[in-house]
């Protein structure tokens, strides 16, 4: 097995079990923990006695919050070439995910966001819990959403994906069953038992038989405010451009169109038009691979732009919560600016 400090391989019964094992940092990514993940997965796709991956985060507040956005920094900031490398690496997990041959359990409990929604909501079984905060909130640091979100947020409900990727904001788990990014809401408290049963499973189980035991412990999600608010989520979100969507958002009445305009009113201006851009071509896209090589590209210009750098600092480093953007306003960022995102990596990540 390949665990390290930071990954913690094991077995539970016929389930191969992947615990993240930062809860000081909320189990965020760094590039060894990709590499131990993805080298269990490949061990237990081999062995015939394993019938299901189960993944969980370690502590009591996240599954997994993200990538390093740290070590992304730096690496930019050094011109050193550890952001591409773990970009690369991350972003071929997360297709592995999304092709693993055998049930993949994913258990979103507590902080699910970023390079956690890749490492979850590609799998085949997503277990949401009453304690799942999940988001792309990569609009609020001067980034997009990556790891794949441009292929699985617009293939959520209606408008609901844009809503997500352009506000940042956290959603739990009745809204994320209802944007297709969770399954099923098992109680936190429950988790344990739902291991132990889906490891009592025989090695010739079948993805029916997992989706059978999680679906016999899976309790009510609550409401979602994304069904309650679709109608309104899917008129002003439709539109092509974030100048037409705030401009919608201002026609509608209520607190939660209010809430929605003024958050994207804080967003970076260049990460929004560029979101919205990777949100459409992801729609119009034929494959997880084809989104993730447009983010790839997208991510080695994302170095170059300021907005990063500030995002991170006012989020992580010094942690003001005070970005100053550059431009600073939608009118500002140039056409041009944005299309420079869209040329493609090379080399790319998969032979298309």
């Amino acid at each position: 097995m390949h665990s390290i400090d930071e990954v913690i391989i094991g077995r539970q019964g016929s389930a191969g079990l992947i615990r993240l094992n930062r809860p000081q940092a909320l189990n965020s990514l760094t590039l060894p923990m990709i590499r131990a993940i993805e080298a269990a997965l490949a061990d237990f796709a081999a062995d015939p006695s394993v019938a299901s991956v189960i993944v969980r985060g370690e502590g009591d507040r996240a599954f997994c919050a993200g990538g390093d956005i740290r070590l992304l920094h730096e690496s930019g900031k050094r011109g050193s070439p550890d952001a591409e490398t773990f970009w690369r690496e991350e972003f071929r997990l997360n297709h592995a995910i999304a092709r693993y041959p055998k049930p993949y359990v994913a258990l979103m409990d507590g902080i699910t966001m970023g390079g956690g929604v890749g490492l979850s909501s590609h799998g085949s079984h997503r277990v949401a819990t009453e304690r799942t905060r999940l988001a792309m909130p990569e609009t609020g640091i001067g980034y997009f959403p990556d790891v794949g979100a441009t292929w699985l947020l617009p293939r959520a409900p209606g408008e609901a994906g844009t809503w997500m990727g352009l506000t940042g904001l956290a959603i739990h788990a009745a809204d994320a069953i209802q944007a297709r990014l969770a399954d099923h809401c098992v109680a936190s408290s429950d988790l344990s038992a739902l291991i132990e049963a889906i490891g009592a499973l025989p090695a010739a189980a079948s993805p029916a038989d997992v989706h059978g035991v999680i679906a016999g412990m899976a309790i009510s999600a609550g409401e979602s405010r994304l069904t309650v608010h679709r109608n309104m989520i899917d008129r002003a979100l439709a539109y092509d451009t974030v100048e037409d969507i705030q401009e919608a958002l201002a026609r509608e009445a209520g607190d939660f169109a209010a809430e929605t305009r003024q958050i994207i009113g804080t967003r970076s201006p260049t990460s929004l038009k560029l979101t919205l851009r990777l949100l459409r071509a992801g729609r119009n896209s034929a494959s997880l691979a084809e989104c993730l090589d447009r983010e790839l590209g997208a991510c080695l210009r994302i170095l170059y732009n300021p907005d990063f750098y500030e995002g991170v600092r006012a989020a992580v480093i010094d942690k003001d919560r005070n970005p100053k953007w550059s431009p600073a306003s939608l009118a500002e960022v140039e056409d041009a600016a944005i299309d420079r995102f869209f040329v493609p990596a090379q080399p790319p990540l998969f032979a298309m």
